[in-house]
């Protein structure tokens, strides 16, 4: 059937341009593909008969072929039909605000069709679209804050058979680069307060470059749960269809390459296939009871896959809303809130339903907490009291935190583990006892085993973590060796973390096995790698970095360095140190991630050493705790 008119009186859909428009610069507002814009007016009664055309789903795609595709391939693709497919109902619903305006799910999908056309244009007659290499897609960077054009960028990449590659805002140039140049990016897609420098570090690394495209918001007059009309609703469909026919992804065809923040050095990319982020959503929208009701405050980054899956994809995926806080604000957060739970016992139609942070977050909210007067906070934590569910990971929450946080706002935090390489294994349950010092048990359809020293399991000792799960990684981008030595039989992934488990099954994460890797704020770093940056400086003759204990961050990273005989001689002449942290914190901010720069700094005249020439790094942590 084709669509003949758009229902009058209602929720209208517009297309603003035909599929088959000229391509020009990504910017130019002429050349995008549809762009879907829900308005409530009479006045588009008629669809043209172009456009019509280009959904007429009986003559273009069978209902047979979509179904083929459904049944050989399991994409994250079908994220999207589902979404759409329980939020029809639900008209202009948003899914995604971001700085104070609302984005539908359509409006994602429309601007996802123009990153498509982006990267598979055309230019006189010769196919010029970013290409993929060794039986995989073409790598796309993606650089953007927090906000629906990032959503945007990953869902068209996947549509032109992409692998995205999220890039992280806060990485200095010499890792931008590193990231770029270790994944063979072909194409960096930025918005436009990140034009300059993404192009400029495109042209170093001789990719392509182009803007994301605006994602048009909903006109403020919408009514947001009017229904679509059924003509709008099959234009839509048919729409869906015609994104099937772009390309013949299969699930298990890389998506997405995250990197880990570098525990043996330089960052791993970590490769995960369309059939894995399904597996995954789907993991935790069952685990953690997301619902098209809830609404999500998200103030996380989107290159680490507690802000990318808990956050995002899952709450897509389950129909929920997405609301971006573009950076972590304690009185931002607060606020909203307090504006979502007033005090007079009203909940506001945007109310806020769940959130996710780290320890550290948590940790600030509560400084913020005890500076304000009573009235703000009798009114904070009714507000927070409020909130259906509140979750915190990434690293170990402290005991004395949760047993705080509880008494602020009533919620028992539910603590969960998980990786770059599994996305989340374990958790405490939904409903049914947290237990502090825990992250619980195997969630839906994962294993987990404990593998001693010596190879074998046991049930109730002390060894490794191992984890196996719908979600798991395939591979480490370019690294087979190193993919083949982290599995052993079975499937399973060796984490490298030291795990046991109470007497109700519940596990406990003991730290890990290797000395060098530190946890700090979340992210999980390399001592290596810091050291071999550190050792750049004119100053250092050697240096060792490990984590000392910190109950905001979970450790915070000391630096202890030896001087050059040079530096210590002139030290001595001004009576001054060789290197102040200072100094180190300013050398090292174009060297490293800011969470990888040291806070704490010890200048020795040597470094303790076993008989093999190694810096006990154990015997440090003792000599310096003391």
């Amino acid at each position: 059937m084709r669509a003949q008119a758009w229902a009058r009186g209602g929720a209208v859909a517009r297309l603003m341009t035909p599929f088959n428009c000229p391509t020009a610069h990504a910017s130019s507002p002429h050349l995008l593909l549809p762009r879907l814009l829900l308005l409530r007016s009479s006045s588009y009664s008629l669809l043209p008969s172009r456009l019509r055309r280009q959904f007429a789903s009986d003559s273009s795609t069978s209902p047979a072929s979509v179904d083929s595709t459904r049944q050989s391939s399991r994409t994250f693709m079908e994220v999207v039909r589902e979404v759409y497919k329980h939020g029809s109902a639900h008209g202009a619903r948003a899914a995604i605000r971001a700085d104070q305006k609302s984005y539908s799910l359509v409006q994602l999908i429309s601007s996802a069709l123009d990153v498509h056309n982006i990267l598979c244009r055309k230019h006189d007659g010769k196919d010029s679209s970013v290409n993929g290499a060794k039986g995989c897609g073409a790598r796309i960077g993606i650089v953007a804050k927090p906000s629906p054009e990032f959503v945007a960028g990953i869902f068209g990449t996947w549509l032109s058979g992409g692998v995205a590659v999220p890039l992280a805002l806060s990485y200095p140039e010499v890792e931008l680069l590193h990231v770029m140049n270790d994944s063979d990016i072909s194409m960096v897609l930025s918005t436009k307060e990140h034009h300059g420098i993404m192009e400029s570090i495109s042209t170093k690394c001789s990719t392509r470059y182009s803007l994301l495209p605006t994602v048009e918001s909903i006109p403020p007059k919408i009514d947001a749960q009017e229904p679509l009309s059924s003509v709008v609703t099959s234009s839509v469909s048919s729409l869906m269809a015609e994104i099937d026919t772009l390309k013949k992804i299969k699930g298990d065809d890389p998506a997405l390459i995250l990197y880990t923040s570098g525990t043996t050095g330089k960052p791993k990319g970590v490769v995960h296939t369309h059939e894995g982020i399904l597996s995954q959503v789907q993991i935790l929208t069952e685990a953690w009871g997301y619902q098209s009701e809830d609404q999500f405050l998200h103030c996380l980054p989107l290159h680490h896959v507690h802000g990318l899956f808990n956050a995002l994809f899952a709450p897509l995926y389950s129909g929920s809303v997405v609301e971006f806080l573009p950076k972590f604000s304690v009185r931002g957060v607060w606020q909203r809130w307090r504006e979502s739970y007033p005090n007079d016992g009203s909940k506001n139609d945007e109310a806020i339903t769940v959130f996710t942070g780290v320890p550290t977050v948590y940790t600030r909210l509560l400084q913020g907490y005890d500076s304000m007067n009573p009235d703000q906070q009798s009114a904070c934590s009714y507000a927070a009291k409020q909130l259906r569910l509140m979750m915190c990971g990434s690293s170990a929450l402290p005991s004395p935190l949760m047993k705080r946080w509880q008494e602020v706002t009533g919620h028992r935090l539910l603590e969960r583990y998980g990786m770059t390489e599994f996305v989340m294994a374990l958790s405490n349950p939904l409903h049914g006892a947290r237990k502090e010092g825990t992250v619980g048990k195997p969630l839906p359809r994962v294993e987990a085993k404990i593998i001693m020293d010596d190879g074998t399991e046991t049930k109730t000792g002390v060894g490794e973590l191992c984890i196996k799960s719908p979600s798991l990684f395939k591979e480490y981008w370019k690294r087979p060796e190193v993919t083949a030595e982290s599995f052993i039989d079975g499937g399973f992934f060796k984490t490298g973390d030291t795990v046991t488990v109470d007497e109700d099954g519940y596990f406990i994460i003991l730290g890990r096995t290797n000395a060098d890797i530190m946890k700090v704020g979340g992210y999980k770093l390399s001592a290596l790698e810091i050291e071999a940056v550190l050792l750049e400086h004119d100053t250092v003759l050697e240096c060792a970095v490990l984590g000392l204990p910190d109950e905001a961050y979970g450790e915070v990273i000391c630096t202890i360095i030896v001087p050059k005989e040079d530096a210590k001689e002139r030290a001595e002449q001004s009576s001054k140190p060789a290197l102040t942290l200072e100094e180190l914190t300013s050398w090292s901010k174009d060297k490293l991630a800011p969470y990888k720069i040291p806070t704490r700094l010890h200048v020795w005249d040597s470094l303790p050493r076993n008989a093999m020439g190694k810096v006990n790094k154990k015997e440090l942590k003792k000599l310096l705790e003391v």
